[in-house]
């Protein structure tokens, strides 16, 4: 067994990986970017080398760099993580060049199934069943609308090296065919340095089922069941789970078996994934193979107990599988949410700074549910544009489907960021969504159940009663312990009702408070019994944790002027506490004005001018691409939200904008 590895990466999976090692016995060596340096994964490793400028290409991606830190560290071999080098047919020829150890699948298996074109070509001469397109590499837009009109409608234009969503854009008609094809391809060159393109037919209303394999280099492969990844965004995942709720026994096994056939055919000897879009009808066509990796294991090693990161090091140093596949049993069910940073209600656009507070939930395993959390930040840790905006993967494990879901509601309930813009509003919000629960997936679930983006949910019905009665809680405990200050109680507690009147938004909801044995006992007008919460929150706590009549409930609190901002299941909301006095006086102030900036086009999130398509006077139409500002490898297409005049252009190509800087301006 190996002494010392490299890990070839940074962020959570650098992390994640390090902690295996260790459980191993393995010292561990990382890299870093000079925006690294105080990053997570450095610390926890036995060494740390810098490579570079913060910029992959720099450093990340270049593979001199990480022969010349493996002989500086003596590392005998290199873990790629996912992304950067992880299926580089040319990174495993280096290190053996060099006398290292990839842990990973051999360079010809990379070659074979890492490339989205050979793979296809690989699996239809395996006589697997392939989604129909075009596997040629494709020149340029104009070559692209023909095969796409060839294909016909919806296409999906892809990189051949594409990975992690990056590179990938779906086209119903020429025109977005012309645009999606550029923009994939200026994607795919600064991701991956590699722009080759293809185009395949869009299978409608489709799932994503990947088959998760280990191999070794005796030539045995086995399946461990599969995850279900059809909760994307922009062909990005966002919510995984295993198994799927679609597939029954029969199928389960023979997509399995179809994914080992496909790797004894290319000589797969690691962990790897291969993808399939599934129909409604449980149908499947081979997408394609991820030769690496991938970031939702973690939900596999829940359901199976099976450590994926140590197989792939046992299988790189030669050992022979120790598993067969009668021995891969399918326990429990477990949830993976992806922790970003970016601003759900801003259309997702990356958020960048500093984690001025950083408090996920407990990692635990009790009564049957397990928390996990994989992460590569810390509280005080910085957010850089340079990379993915992942902040971390949070798990749940139970024995049954809604028992994880209803695990993984409560844990990003209680998981606390501040400093910077987060999606765990849409995560909670998806947690809770009926059509989530009941399993009917697709690809196009978020596009179809939020086709205007998603916005801020008001709280209602149950969620709204749970936000007043902590609200009241909270108000109860701040005027105990006004009154312990001023000495009015003299050591009493106070037993009697108060009338209080709780505004969340708009909405005003009146109820009764009062101490009761030791909780706080809330009633609403139509309860002819009161709701009795216990927690031991005090003055300041960012978490308003304990329970409502003996069921677990997390709150987040963070302090406003004479009120809180309040965060459960999705709902983010202003809450105001009144006396009946205070209450007759707010109902009649007048309401707030919001500013009109339809006239402006703002930068949504720091970023890098790309382009800017328009000129002053030019008169523009809604719809119409304004700008193009990159952020975290991602190019984000700008446009006119209304028909008018360009009266001023503040930003040029190059520029650097901080979030809200005025881009344009409308007559």
């Amino acid at each position: 067994m190996f002494k010392r590895i490299l890990i070839a990466n940074r962020g959570e999976i650098a992390c994640r990986i390090i902690k295996t090692a260790r459980k191993m016995g393995i010292e561990t060596v990382a890299v870093y970017s000079e925006a690294d340096k105080d990053a997570l994964h450095v610390e926890m490793a036995d060494t740390a080398i810098l490579i570079g400028p913060p910029a992959a290409a720099q450093s990340y991606l270049v593979i001199e760099k990480i022969v010349a830190a493996c002989k500086e560290s003596g590392a005998e071999a290199v873990h790629p993580g996912y992304g950067f080098l992880s299926e580089r047919e040319a990174f495993p020829k280096a290190l053996e060049a060099a006398g290292i150890v990839f842990i990973g699948p051999n360079p010809k298996a990379i070659a074979a199934m890492g490339d989205k074109i050979e793979s296809k070509k690989a699996a239809a001469a395996a006589h697997v069943s392939t989604v129909p397109g075009h596997l040629g590499v494709i020149a340029d837009d104009k070559e692209a609308v023909k095969i796409a009109n060839e294909i016909g409608y919806p296409v999906m234009i892809k990189a051949s090296a594409g990975g992690g969503g990056k590179g990938m854009r779906i086209a119903w008609t020429e025109s977005e065919v012309a645009e999606g094809f550029a923009r994939s391809k200026s994607e795919a060159k600064s991701s991956f340095g590699d722009d080759r393109m293809f185009i395949e037919k869009f299978i409608v209303d489709p799932r994503h089922i990947e088959i998760q394999l280990l191999g070794d280099k005796h030539g045995n492969v086995i399946y461990l069941h599969e995850r279900e990844c059809s909760i994307q965004r922009r062909n990005q995942k966002v919510i995984e789970e295993a198994p799927s709720p679609l597939l029954d026994e029969a199928t389960r096994r023979k997509m399995g078996e179809q994914a080992v056939a496909l790797a004894q055919a290319v000589g797969y000897d690691s962990a790897g994934t291969v993808e399939f879009v599934a129909g409604q009808d449980k149908s499947f066509f081979f997408l394609e193979m991820n030769t690496r990796l991938q970031v939702e294991h973690p939900v596999t090693e829940l359901i199976t107990g099976i450590d994926l990161v140590e197989q792939m090091i046992r299988s790189a140093a030669g050992e022979k599988l120790s598993i067969k596949q009668s021995d891969v049993k399918l326990n429990g069910w477990a949830v993976e949410s992806r922790v970003y940073a970016e601003d759900p209600y801003r259309n997702f656009l990356p958020s960048t700074g500093r984690l001025t507070r950083y408090r996920p939930p407990e990692e635990r395993s009790v009564a049957g549910i397990t928390v996990r959390n994989d992460t590569g930040v810390y509280e005080g840790g910085e957010i850089s544009l340079f990379y993915d905006p992942m902040i971390a993967k949070l798990v749940t494990h139970a024995p049954t489907r809604l028992a994880a879901i209803e695990a993984q509601g409560d844990a990003l309930d209680a998981f606390v960021i501040d400093g910077i813009r987060h999606n765990i509003s849409f995560l909670s919000a998806l947690m809770a969504h009926p059509r989530w629960k009941s399993g009917h997936l697709s690809t196009g679930f978020i596009v179809e159940e939020f086709p205007e983006g998603f916005h801020p949910i008001a709280p209602e019905g149950e969620r709204a009663q749970v936000l007043a009665s902590v609200a009241a809680s909270i108000d109860h405990v701040l005027g105990e312990r006004k009154r312990n200050i001023s000495g009015q109680l003299t050591g009493r507690s106070v037993t009697r009702e108060s009338q209080r009147a709780v505004w969340l938004g708009a909405t005003e909801y009146p109820l009764e408070v009062r101490r009761e044995n030791g909780a706080i006992a809330v009633r609403f007008p139509d309860e002819t019994k009161p709701r009795h919460l216990a927690s031991e929150w005090a003055p300041g706590d960012p978490l308003w944790s304990g329970s409502i009549d003996s069921k677990p409930v997390a709150v987040q609190v963070r302090p406003l002027p004479n009120g809180f901002a309040l965060s459960f299941r999705g709902v983010e909301t202003k809450a105001y506490v009144y006396t009946e006095t205070e209450a007759a006086y707010a109902r009649l102030m007048p309401v707030k004005k919001v500013a009109d900036m339809g006239k402006f086009v703002l930068c949504p999130m720091p970023g890098l001018v790309m382009s800017v398509t328009v000129t002053e006077g030019q008169e523009v139409k809604a719809g119409e691409v304004v700008a193009v500002v990159e952020a975290m490898k991602m190019e984000n297409v700008l446009r006119a939200e209304v028909d008018g005049t360009v009266k001023k252009i503040n930003a040029k190509p190059g520029d650097s904008l901080a979030v809200d800087a005025v881009i344009l301006e409308f007559a």
